[in-house]
């Protein structure tokens, strides 16, 4: 068996899985066990021509469409367009150490724009679609505490790795937070959220400064490949787990098979989250009524 497939996912014929970030690392790795498991995957990806040239190499039913998470029209134009349900909705795709402070077309910091207030309006539009599970990714370095009063660093001398791990945050927050809205509503659909440990990805490629630098020097030599990196994904998106379950790797958070992982303190406090999914509603301008 393949490192790829190495998670025995059940047969998931008939049913239809979102990958965002699909046309490359860990969402070309998750979208590819994905369609050799039976499901038809939609490959959400910013360049469609690349997408379609990774869709070409993967096995079963594929499909590319254009989605542009630092650009909240196309968000609404991508879920507007959404016919039937979705089965498996992967928040998979991330803005990772920009060389400096970058903003989305709508004026968001990028990571924080891209990593989590995309993801939750691409979520709540296709809210009235989703019948499974939403897994959104998340990172073993989030943050210890987010800043609410200027998450789009508008005030605040700007930390490219800062902003990184509040945005990682801002992910497990919103999946606990989604969970509860969904048991409220009496949903069976379930969030789950999932980091892939050090894992070969390439998301670190125009990354400038030290520490990237170090990082992709040193990421051939211990990291995981991307296939791995994606095990986490595929078990909380298929696994026998109860929403608001985190994954990540066994050893260290870093290296093994995957397995529910101990979500930090700031991650568990309600309120923080249910204040963030308000600051996200307001910015985004997305609501979505339970």
């Amino acid at each position: 068996m393949s490192e790829s497939h190495a998670t025995h996912l059940p047969d998931l014929s008939g049913r239809t899985a979102i990958v965002t970030g699909a046309s490359g690392g860990l969402g070309r790795e998750t979208a590819r066990a994905l369609a050799a498991a039976g499901a038809r995957v939609v490959l959400a990806v910013r360049h469609v021509d690349k997408g379609r040239a990774v869709a070409a190499e993967l096995p079963g039913r594929t499909e590319v469409r254009a989605l542009d998470l630092a650009d909240l029209a196309s968000v609404r134009r991508f879920a507007d367009d959404w016919q039937g349900d979705v089965s498996l909705l992967v928040n998979n795709a991330a803005a990772i150490y920009p060389p400096e402070l970058t903003r989305t077309k709508d004026g968001f910091e990028a990571q924080f724009g891209v990593n989590h207030l995309g993801h939750f309006a691409l979520t709540q539009l296709l809210r009235e679609h989703l019948t499974g599970r939403v897994v959104s990714i998340s990172s073993a370095a989030h943050a210890a505490r987010l800043d609410l009063d200027d998450p789009n660093w508008e005030r605040r001398r700007y930390n490219a790795f800062r902003a990184y791990n509040e945005s990682k945050l801002a992910v497990l927050l919103f999946t606990l937070e989604l969970q509860r809205r969904l048991t409220a509503a009496g949903s069976a659909v379930l969030a789950t959220a999932a980091h892939p440990g050090w894992a070969a990805t390439g998301a670190l490629s125009d990354a400038r400064g030290f520490v990237p630098s170090l990082m992709r020097l040193t990421t051939p030599l211990f990291a995981s490949s991307a296939a791995t990196g994606a095990r986490p994904t595929l078990y909380a998106a298929t696994a026998d787990i109860p929403g608001g379950t985190y994954v990540g790797p066994g050893v260290l958070q870093m290296y093994g098979a995957p397995k529910p992982a101990q979500l930090s303190k700031a991650a568990r406090d309600p309120e923080p989250a249910r204040r963030l999914w308000e600051v996200s509603e307001r910015l985004t301008k997305v609501l979505v009524r339970d």
